[in-house]
């Protein structure tokens, strides 16, 4: 254990708005429950990119004692994202398309989070 600079996520803030997402690289970052989760310390380079896109203030940066940063777990699960990606992991809930065949964006609907295509986002606004 080492102490380091590390992401913290308060999860009474946090909405699931999966914004802070993306801007982790390291894939340190997930929705899981409808909430925003650090699944690994050993991936949070600590950097707090994910912070600034937050817009309910929920994510800070804290020195604490923790695992160290693992760069090779950083390059297994990025592979695993890939993998994930060629495979199509990822489904508008509306029409099934999935992220190779069509743009896809996060979206909360009904107290669920859920990915939507941008052909099927407009009759989910307009009905």
């Amino acid at each position: 254990m080492v102490n380091r600079m590390i992401v913290k996520i308060d999860e009474d803030k946090c909405n699931g708005c999966g914004k802070c997402v993306s801007p982790c690289a390291e894939g340190a970052i997930q929705i899981i429950d409808g909430k925003a989760k650090v699944v690994s310390e050993e991936l949070c380079d600590g950097m707090g990119f994910c912070i600034g896109v937050c817009p309910q203030d929920a994510i800070s940066i804290e020195e604490r004692q923790t695992m160290d940063f693992n760069p090779q777990a950083v390059r297994e699960m990025q592979e695993t994202k890939e993998k994930d990606n060629e495979a199509g992991s990822i489904n508008c809930f509306k029409c099934g398309k999935d992220e190779n065949e069509r743009y896809l964006m996060p979206l909360r609907h009904e107290k669920e989070s859920i990915w939507v295509c941008t052909r099927c986002l407009p009759a989910l606004i307009h009905g």
